[in-house]
Parts: structure tokens; C-alpha cells; sequence
């Protein structure tokens, strides 16, 4: 049978020890949000290393932690003051230590931010690049004493609250170049001083445990805002790379890349990026959940490179915003109408500030589905933290600070978020409402077979023990009038099917549609209250947002590990 038009096929290696995070599950911390452990009113390093048991147990093989260094904290974190530092709130050195130890003894690699694009305007570097010349700290970010008229500058990153990128410093006597807020003033990659000082983050964290970072706003890092530089600015995150390998042959770096696809390939590949987020599918993903179609996630699949030594990291919702930018001004228009129709839920005139729950109205079969595919999809899933229970936000806060709410763990006043009193927190609660903690907590979801965190890690047990998943040969497309995502992977063993009902309508698929023939159909993963399928069955008849893994299983085949659901 010809392949329909909107299929693609690439080729999914085996991780070896050093590519471990190509089939990783990672999970991302706002460590001052997620538990604390001294009644500070902060979450902690302590508050997640006591937490690692509950991770274990989900079936998480990474955390990321979001910013912890020293900082004024005048945008979450990512306004550094000190790379050496740990910010008092989080906790110290010592916490540090016995949070990679006990990850490492439960089998869970932690990955931090690298956040070198820029620094806060308090770092000692910026406070010596103001002073007179001459001064080795000047080149270290950069200058210009008649930078572009506003309308022939590069856009801000924050353009709908920062309208320039060039900023005037009376004690400089000069403006300073900044992509982000004001008191991030960039730093100067082109300088060798400033890839020394990189470097020597680098190796410092490595030398503490970590197995990676995560590079904050990487295709920035390395564009020039003026004429000059070395030909290859990739050379960078090459020279970072290799003091990567010098310290630790199995660490990565993960970037944080949303560029238009051509760019990508150059950010990637075993001398540079390992791990990129797929920032493409993430904006085409809602438009297909809010047109009821599979086709903008297999485009989206479509126009990504597939790098040698490289994976993407996929996810639903980062602590950022659900980025629109991938799409165009129509498209975003659908997704804006159809999950964010309040303008306060909108961010930089291209994002939502959503969590992924209340976009999907709390629907169950909904996250279920967008669960389901994420994880069934080549590449390695990431998770926000409080998502694998359907936590909700609070608009009512600034900017993406609506996302970072305590961590859920319990009722009662403080959420088990903390132990101190209730006026002694240092982050919001959600208390009230269909989200509030009494409602949606970790407590009550571990306790419930049914809940939607006790799914969630069924449906990562069912991935990690499905090889063909991770490995084999790949083929996505749409059947079924375009609203079934299907996936069909194949290592040798026989082929697994991943088919995903995007639409509100029941979709019936024929044993031809979905590549079978003599097979018989054996569930790895269903809704609970799916019908039970025959293993000879004629066809499979998906629900309103329906899902079913298959394995195909010639006669005399043995039952795998992933068992069955139905």
C-alpha cells in the first residue's frame, strides 16, 4: 500500500551509556516551588532530595533543575549574580552533594541551567565593565556608543514589555546589548576571557555530579548583535562541548533553541547539542488538539533534522510559556481562540501562560490523549513538575510567575509544601477551585488507582518496557480523515502501533489502515473504560480522544513485558 502523503520515517538508534538521554524521561524543578524542608517558607535542594522516592516511583530517569544560584530574583532565577553560589533560600553546598548522591543511588541523573547568555546586572563582571577604561571586564558583554535606531534593532525576546535591546549606562558612558530584560546584560561569547570563565562553570558543576545542563536562550549565546566574531559562531558551543567531554564522557548539554527549522542542525549533533527542545511540535501539537487533526504534528515531525549523536526533547508545557512563535499569525490566532481566549492568559504577543490542565478544561480524556502521544513519540519527554497531577495557575500573578506555584502534595493549609505557617510562604499556594489542593494533590492521586498520576506512571512503566518505542525503525502519519496520529515501530520483534484519536468523533480504522494483516492485536496501553478488543479483531474503533498501543504479535508469540491494558 502506497505511504500517505503526510508520513515520515527516520531511523531511532539504540542509546548507548554515553546517548542514555535519548531515551530518558526527565522532569523539570523549580526547586524554590517544589518542597521545603525547613519551614523557610522557600522550597529547597533538601525538599527534592527528599522528594526523589515519589520521582523513583513515576518513573522519572532525569530532573532538571531551573536556576538555584545567587540572584537578585528578578526573573525566576535567571538573572545570575554568582555561578559558584547557591542562593541561601535553596539550600548549601552540602544539600547539593547529598541531592546528586541520593538521585544517583535511585538511578536519576540531575541536569541544571547553564545560564550564560547573559548575567544580572549585579554580577561583579558587570560591575567592573562600568567602570573607566581601560578594564578586562568591559569586553566581557557588549558595547556600542550608537547602536542601531530602535526600528533596525534585533527584536526582544520580552518585545511586547522590552522595546529595545540597547540600553544607556551613565557610568559606562555607553549602551550595553541585552536580547531579555535591562538587567540582563548579554555576555560577549566572542571574548576567549568570557569561553574561559564558561568553561570554568562547566567544570565546576561537573566535578559536584551533575550529568548536564541545560543551555538557556542557546541560539542567542551565539549571535552576534554586531558586525565581527569568529566565521563559525557553532564554534562555541563546540569549545563548550568538548570541556564537557574533557570532565565527564557521558554528560550533555540541552538546548533551548526556538529557531526556525533550518537552523536547528547546526545547534546539533555529538560536538555540539545532544538534546534540543522541539519547540517546533510544541506549538504545532495545540494546533492539532484545537483543530481535532493529526497533520500539524506529523509537519511539525516532518520539518525537524534528524542528527547523527542528537534527540529532542519533547514536551506539552515548559515553566516558560507555550510558544506560538513556529506558527503563523492565523494559525496562532486558532490556538489563542481555542485555549487561550482570555488576553491575560497571553504572554509576549506569541505565548500562553497556561498550565497544561486548565488549557485542556480539566478534561480527562484530554490530558490522557496529549500524555499518551507525547510519550509514545520518538525522542525523550519532559514533564513540569506538578503536570503529572493536573495542577492548575493563577493568573492573577505577573508574567510567567503564574506557572510557579507551590508543589501540591497534600491538603491542608500549606499543601505539604511546607510546614510553615501558612503567612511564612515565600511562593503561591493554589487553594481554592477546581485545581485548588484539596482537589488535586499527590496524597490523593498515589492512593487512587484512577487518578491521573497513578495512569501517568502506568503509561511511562508501558514506555519503558515497550523497546520498540525507543528503538527500531519509525513511521508517523495521520489516518482516519487525518485525526489519528499513528505511529508504527518495528526492531525485528514485530511492530507496535501507536494510534491517537485527536478529534471529538469516534474513528473506526480498518486492519489495512493500520498496517495489519494475519496479527493479533495485544493492548499495552488504553482508556480504563475502553472496550475490550479481540485479538482477531476486523478493525478498532478509537473513542472521542482515544488511544490504543498495539502490538502486533504473529501466532505463537509470547506476552512481552509491558503486559496488557484490555
Amino acid at each position: 500500500m502506497p505511504r500517505p502523503p503526510t508520513s515520515t520515517r527516520r531511523v531511532v538508534r539504540p542509546a548507548s551509556a554515553e546517548s542514555w538521554f535519548q531515551q530518558a524521561v526527565f522532569y523539570a524543578i523549580d526547586v524554590g516551588s517544589f518542597r521545603d524542608s525547613n519551614e523557610d517558607g522557600y522550597g529547597d535542594l533538601r525538599g527534592v532530595a527528599e522528594s526523589l522516592a515519589y520521582l523513583q516511583r513515576l518513573g522519572v530517569d532525569a530532573i532538571w533543575l531551573l536556576p538555584f544560584y545567587t540572584t537578585p530574583n528578578r526573573d525566576n532565577g535567571y538573572d545570575v549574580s554568582d555561578y559558584f553560589a547557591i542562593d541561601p533560600r535553596y539550600g548549601t553546598f552540602g544539600d547539593f552533594v547529598d541531592l546528586i548522591d541520593e538521585a544517583r543511588l535511585r538511578g536519576i541523573r540531575v541536569v541544571v541551567d547553564l545560564v550564560v547568555n547573559h548575567t544580572s546586572n549585579e554580577h561583579p563582571w558587570f560591575r567592573s565593565a562600568r567602570k573607566g577604561l581601560p578594564n578586562r571586564f568591559r569586553d566581557y558583554y557588549i558595547w556600542s556608543d550608537s547602536p542601531p535606531p530602535p526600528g533596525k534593532q534585533p527584536k526582544s525576546i520580552f518585545s511586547d514589555r522590552v522595546p529595545v535591546v540597547w540600553t544607556w549606562d551613565e557610568s559606562a558612558a555607553s549602551y550595553y546589548y541585552h536580547q531579555f530584560y535591562p538587567f540582563q546584560p548579554a555576555l560577549n561569547h566572542f571574548n576567549p576571557r568570557v569561553r574561559d570563565e564558561v568553561r570554568r562553570i562547566i567544570a565546576f558543576w561537573l566535578r559536584l555530579g551533575v550529568a548536564g545542563f541545560r543551555v538557556d536562550a542557546a541560539p542567542h549565546l551565539i549571535s552576534p548583535p554586531l558586525p565581527g566574531g569568529p566565521q563559525d559562531p557553532i564554534d562555541i558551543l563546540r569549545d563548550y562541548r568538548r570541556q564537557e567531554l574533557g570532565a565527564k564522557g557521558d554528560a550533555i548539554l540541552v538546548g533551548e533553541a526556538d529557531v526556525p527549522p533550518d537552523q536547528l542542525a547546526n545547534l546539533m549533533g555529538d560536538d555540539a547539542l545532544q538534546l534540543l527542545f522541539n519547540f517546533m511540535l510544541n506549538g504545532h501539537f495545540f494546533l492539532a488538539m484545537a483543530r481535532g487533526s493529526a497533520d500539524p504534528i506529523v509537519k511539525s515531525m516532518r520539518a525537524i533534522p534528524d542528527v547523527e549523536g542528537a534527540t529532542w526533547a519533547n514536551f506539552l508545557r515548559n515553566l516558560d510559556e507555550v510558544d506560538l512563535e513556529r506558527l503563523s499569525p492565523s494559525e496562532q490566532q486558532e490556538v489563542f481562540a481555542r485555549f487561550a481566549p482570555d488576553p491575560e492568559s497571553r504572554i509576549y504577543g506569541r505565548g500562553i501562560r497556561r498550565r497544561l490542565a486548565p488549557m485542556l478544561g480539566g478534561d480527562r480524556r484530554r490530558l490522557e490523549l496529549a500524555y499518551a502521544i507525547l510519550l509514545s513519540l520518538p525522542g525523550s519527554p519532559v514533564i513540569v513538575y506538578g503536570d503529572e497531577i493536573g495542577m492548575g495557575d493563577d493568573l492573577s500573578l505577573p508574567e510567567r510567575t503564574a506557572l510557579r506555584t507551590a508543589m501540591q502534595w497534600s491538603r491542608g493549609p500549606t499543601g505539604g509544601f511546607s510546614d510553615a505557617d501558612d503567612v511564612e510562604l515565600g511562593v503561591p499556594l493554589i487553594r481554592d477551585g477546581a485545581f485548588g489542593l484539596d482537589r488535586v494533590n499527590v496524597h490523593d492521586q498515589e492512593r487512587e488507582p484512577g487518578s491521573l498520576l497513578s495512569w501517568l506512571t502506568e503509561a511511562i512503566r508501558v514506555r519503558r518496557y515497550t523497546p520498540e518505542l525507543l528503538l527500531g525503525s519509525d513511521d508517523l502519519r495521520s489516518l482516519g480523515h487525518g485525526s489519528v496520529l499513528a505511529r508504527t515501530v518495528e526492531d525485528g520483534h514485530g511492530p507496535v502501533v501507536a494510534l491517537h484519536n485527536l478529534s471529538d468523533r469516534p474513528v473506526t480504522l480498518s486492519r489495512r489502515q493500520i498496517g495489519a494483516h494475519d496479527e493479533r492485536f495485544r493492548t499495552l496501553l488504553a482508556p480504563d473504560d475502553a472496550q475490550p478488543l479481540p485479538g482477531d479483531a476486523r478493525g478498532i474503533t478509537l473513542e472521542p480522544c482515544g488511544y490504543r498501543w498495539l502490538r502486533l504479535e504473529t501466532p505463537g508469540d509470547e506476552e512481552g513485558p509491558a503486559g496488557s491494558r484490555r
